[in-house]
């Protein structure tokens, strides 16, 4: 009897000292991106693909990456119909250059708007491995600044429309612009 109690108290204390991994999860959800659609202006309801589109956020030499297999100037180039980007999670405003046709050997080509988006953050506890997210909700006086770019260009971008105010997830399309 005293062995098999014996053997019961260790076997107890060897699985007291076990706890779950601390590893989060590569599909747990976190900080998302701001997902932006670009659509046609001559027809709104179709989707159109940018041409070498480079996004700069403010202060940054470098730009967005969008293809992180790519070398060189082009993992920073878009050519596609949406995109995702970070907003600052330490800020109330975020300011990006989006340069369609960057790289352009005709510098006539090149154009480039910026964007200031304004928001309020908030954190959310996601679990003791993840930490903690931030979810973001565009003010709604004004949600951004849409402007020339530093040269002297007109607008690429002929309207910009806030989809969705709240930034909870990057499964739709937070800001459409037309062009």
């Amino acid at each position: 009897m005293k062995k098999i109690t014996l053997l019961l108290l260790v076997f107890c204390f060897s699985f007291s000292s076990c706890e779950k991994d601390d590893i989060c999860d590569a599909n747990t959800p976190t900080t998302p991106r701001m997902v932006i659609k670009f659509f046609d202006i001559n027809n709104p309801t179709v989707e159109k693909s940018v041409t070498n589109l480079k996004v700069i956020g403010e202060g940054m030499t470098d730009g967005v990456i969008f293809n992180a297999t790519a070398s060189g100037e082009s993992k920073f180039l878009a050519n596609t119909s949406k995109i995702s980007i970070p907003l600052k999670t330490n800020a109330a405003t975020t300011t990006f250059s989006f340069i369609l046709n960057s790289g352009s050997t005709n510098a006539a080509l090149v154009n480039t708007d910026v964007i200031q988006f304004n928001y309020t953050t908030s954190e959310v506890y996601v679990s003791r491995a993840c930490g903690f997210k931030t979810l973001f909700e565009m003010n709604a006086n004004p949600p951004f600044v849409h402007s020339d770019g530093p040269a002297s260009d007109t607008k690429w971008m002929k309207e910009v429309q806030l989809q969705k105010t709240n930034i909870n997830n990057e499964n739709e399309t937070h800001l459409s612009i037309f062009f």
